[in-house]
């Protein structure tokens, strides 16, 4: 549980840096940078629950978009602004220094599986952002 906690803490404290270097005014700072903690949370949940990080990282992402849309009609702002300090969390970071680093020492087989991972993940936060925003715009089309 000290992990998991730990984990929320940094997610939360790194989206709270992204979106001071992004210039987010600073009534905005607490709610973007809950948005980042939450979405860890999710992908946290779903991967202790179904042990797929793919599903945890989409769903993950998933809820950032839902939870940036739903905070801009209330401070009525762009969701832009509370997307991507949501999303960050979910970058793989990991993987891909773990991929750079063993190509570099020419472990090229370690680098592929790290670089596959890498690449799902990346495709993990798309699938979960692409769903959120063609679901929102089928509901609009109604």
């Amino acid at each position: 549980m000290h992990d998991i906690i730990i984990q929320l803490v940094t997610a939360f404290t790194g989206s709270l840096g992204f979106s001071l270097l992004f210039g987010l005014r600073r009534r905005y700072l607490p709610p973007a940078s809950l948005g980042g903690m939450l979405a860890w949370g999710i992908y946290l949940a779903v991967d202790a629950w179904l042990q797929s990080g793919f599903l945890a990282c989409l769903l993950g992402a998933a809820f950032a978009v839902l939870y940036a849309e739903l905070l801009a009609r209330r401070l009525k702002t762009p969701a832009i602004l509370f997307v991507v300090p949501a999303i960050l969390p979910l970058v793989p970071g990991s993987f891909l220094y773990y991929a750079m680093s063993s190509a570099v020492r020419g472990e090229l087989e370690l680098a592929r599986s790290y670089g596959r991972q890498t690449a799902l993940y990346a495709l993990a936060i798309a699938a979960g952002i692409s769903f959120m925003i063609a679901a929102r715009e089928l509901r609009t089309r109604r």
